[in-house]
Formats: structure tokens, C-alpha cells, sequence
């Protein structure tokens, strides 16, 4: 009996602080949408891509601070500048994609950590590295929920569109869908992802809310739909472990948040029933069935 009050005391005890009220709301927000692209992350094969947007974005959320502008903004025109600039050094020099992306990434990312150091002191490096989601304000919020809502609406009308592009780009241009448009849209929903997920987990751990939910479900399913759900139901899980356990354990919460998220990976790729680890370990060893 004391077994279980203390594990509901885990649960309800933080929940009595209204920050970290605030908190729970961002990330589970920012983890629902960072799930459901995600998955076209993970089917298109862009974790790389996630990775370059998500370190390219620091020049600019470093700018908006300068100014006394929001965020976001600096952020958004970052992220889609780094990915028009990949594109255009891809598409005229023969160096191959996956360069290009390392070379821009972390060219913008250096560039963010000399800006940090010339600007005065009162920007928090670890705020903009590691995410703030404990002291979030009612403005945080707002943005967070609106830009998040933008992304879901978006994905919602062009689900269709998105998911054949995913699957099979020459057949979805056969039909007359336009990869190229289709690719650019996807690029400019993860820009938008990437910065709702700032606030929560910060530029470095951002690239593991973008690939490990939509990564973990592909392990569980193996149809797309339902691939979104298992990725959402990780992500909300990961984000409700991860607020709850960092104001127990007076840690991080973003590094928390993506630690609860790695375990899931974990179990999924041990335990899947389908594509775990152990099963395709059993059958291999099971004797093959002679039919007659």
C-alpha cells in the first residue's frame, strides 16, 4: 500500500507547482509534433537533415535575443536559410548531400557560438543549448501552441500528398504531385517543428525529438497510421518521465525528456514483436518447417 501511494505522490506531487504545470504543457505539445513528422523523417530518410536544421537555427535565435525579438523568428529564417543554402550548394557542386549538410550545419552553428560570445552577458548559453522549459512564460506558450497548430493543421491537409512522397516520389509524380514541392514543404514543417521543440529540449537535444518517436514506432508497426499514433503516444509518455523525473531528480529536463525517449527506442528494438532484436534472434534459431 505505501508502494503505491508513493508511486502516485511521484506523479501528483510536482504537478502541485504551476511551473511545472507550464512546463508538461510545452512538452507535451513539442513532443506531439516533433512525433508526427517524425515519421516522414524517418521514411525519407533525413535524420542528418533534422540534425543540420536544428543546430543551423543558434545565428538566429542568438539575433532575436540581441533585438529583443522573439525567438522564433530568428530561428525560422535560419532554418529555412540553411536549407536552401544545402540545396543550392548540392544542386551546383558536385559534393554529395551528406557533406554539404555537415559542412552548412555546423558552419552555422559555429557562427551562433561566436555571436553568443560578443553579446552581453544576460544571454544564457545554456538556455539556448539545453532548452528553458521550467521558465517559460505565457508568451513561450502562445508561440508554442501557435506554431505547433500551424504544423499539425498543414500536416493534416497534405497528409496524402506527404505520405506518397514518402513512400513512392517517382509514382506520386506520375500522378501529377510535385516531389520537388512536396520536398520543400516537408523541409520548411521541420524548420517550424524544430523551433517549437527549442524551448523544451533546446538546439543540441532537438534532433532527438524529430527522429526517435517516428524511429521507435517504425520498430512496432508496420502500417503508416498507426505509425503515427505509436510515435505521438511515445513522445506525450517520454514528455510526462522526463518533467516528472527532472523535478525529482533536480536534472536536466530536456536531457530527461529524450533519455525517456531512448529507452523506448530501447524496449522497441529489443522487444518489438515483429522487428525486436530477441524475436529475430528466436527466429533464426528456430528450425526451419519442412512443408509437405
Amino acid at each position: 500500500m505505501d508502494a503505491l501511494i508513493g508511486f502516485v505522490e511521484w506523479f501528483t506531487v510536482p504537478l502541485q507547482f504551476e511551473f511545472v504545470q507550464r512546463a508538461l504543457l510545452v512538452s507535451v505539445v513539442a513532443g506531439v509534433v516533433c512525433a508526427v513528422l517524425s515519421c516522414w523523417m524517418t521514411l525519407v530518410g533525413w535524420s542528418l537533415m533534422g540534425d543540420a536544421v536544428s543546430h543551423a537555427v543558434l545565428p538566429g535565435v542568438v539575433l532575436s535575443f540581441m533585438f529583443g525579438l522573439p525567438f522564433a523568428l530568428g530561428a525560422l529564417v535560419f532554418g529555412a536559410g540553411s536549407v536552401a543554402l544545402i540545396g543550392v550548394v548540392n544542386r551546383t557542386s558536385r559534393v554529395k548531400e551528406d557533406a554539404v549538410i555537415g559542412v552548412v550545419f555546423t558552419a552555422m552553428f559555429a557562427l551562433g557560438l561566436v555571436m553568443i560570445s560578443r553579446v552581453p552577458s544576460q544571454t544564457d548559453l545554456g538556455h539556448i543549448l539545453f532548452g528553458n522549459v521550467l521558465g517559460v512564460s505565457d508568451s513561450d506558450i502562445v508561440q508554442v501552441l501557435l506554431l505547433a497548430a500551424v504544423v499539425l493543421a498543414v500536416v493534416w491537409y497534405k497528409h496524402r500528398d506527404l505520405t506518397m512522397y514518402a513512400f513512392d516520389p517517382v509514382h506520386a509524380h506520375a500522378i501529377g504531385v510535385n516531389p520537388r514541392l512536396l520536398e520543400t514543404l516537408l523541409l520548411g514543417l521541420l524548420s517550424v517543428t524544430v523551433v517549437v521543440a527549442l524551448q523544451a529540449v533546446g538546439i543540441i537535444l532537438v534532433v532527438a525529438m524529430v527522429i526517435v518517436p517516428g524511429a521507435t514506432a517504425y520498430l512496432l508497426t508496420d502500417r503508416f497510421e498507426r505509425m503515427l499514433l505509436i510515435s505521438a503516444a511515445v513522445a506525450v509518455l517520454a514528455a510526462i518521465v522526463g518533467v516528472l523525473g527532472s523535478f525529482h531528480l533536480n536534472a536536466s529536463t530536456g536531457g530527461c525528456i529524450v533519455l525517456a525517449q531512448t529507452c523506448a527506442f530501447a524496449l522497441a528494438y529489443l522487444f518489438s514483436p515483429r522487428h525486436g532484436l530477441l524475436r529475430r534472434g528466436r527466429a533464426r534459431r528456430s528450425p526451419a518447417r519442412v512443408e509437405g
